[in-house]
């Protein structure tokens, strides 16, 4: 019984944690301290998606952005919730601040975290994101999550969908993995 009371403890503290440090999109005062810290975790998860896994980089050279979350947080126990900041690159240059959250309900424990990158191959898909008020994982532009085995596949030829995703880096335990229904929207930080 303590036991799960600890759990349910945590629980309700990482998920406050993650609601407090949710920015307001209307929020138009920018802490250039706190977008120099995502810039330098977005290099960071960059370079880590490159080394892991090299195609990410040939597909980086095609892609009109790359959306960068360097550490996306997701806790549950039966409800559950994820949060994470990172930045849209067109290039080398940060062109906007994004966060993503999900809530889920059902059989889920567990914490994880993990990276996330969304390579945006058109332009259609890009002004998708960069014009709603909200892009939703599932609906509008195609997504395709790439593991090491469709990496390995994709040539210019079989470069068909609106956006490819790796998620790598996770760390700790969490039931199922998936992004479908997060929701991701522009902020200031």
């Amino acid at each position: 019984m303590r036991t799960k009371l600890t759990i349910c403890l945590i629980l309700i503290t990482v998920s406050a944690s993650m609601l407090i440090g949710c920015e307001s999109p209307g929020s138009k005062q920018v802490n250039p301290a706190a977008a120099a810290e995502i810039d330098r975790e977005v290099d960071i998860a960059l370079a880590q998606l490159f080394q892991t896994t090299p195609e990410a980089r040939d597909l980086a050279a095609r892609a009109k952005g790359i959306l960068v979350f360097p550490n996306i947080l997701k806790a549950g126990f039966i409800a559950g919730g994820q949060y994470g900041k990172g930045a849209m690159r067109k290039g080398s240059r940060t062109a906007g601040y994004y966060n993503i959250v999900a809530a889920s309900y059902g059989l889920q424990a567990g914490i994880q975290s993990f990276s996330y990158a969304m390579f945006f191959m058109n332009d259609e898909a890009l002004n998708y994101l960069e014009n709603s008020a909200g892009f939703e994982v599932g609906l509008g532009p195609s997504v395709v999550v790439v593991d090491a085995g469709v990496a390995r596949t994709l040539t210019t030829t079989t470069l068909k969908d609106d956006v490819y995703a790796f998620i790598y880096g996770q760390q700790g335990l969490m039931a199922g993995l998936g992004l479908q229904g997060s929701k991701i929207t522009r902020i200031t930080p």
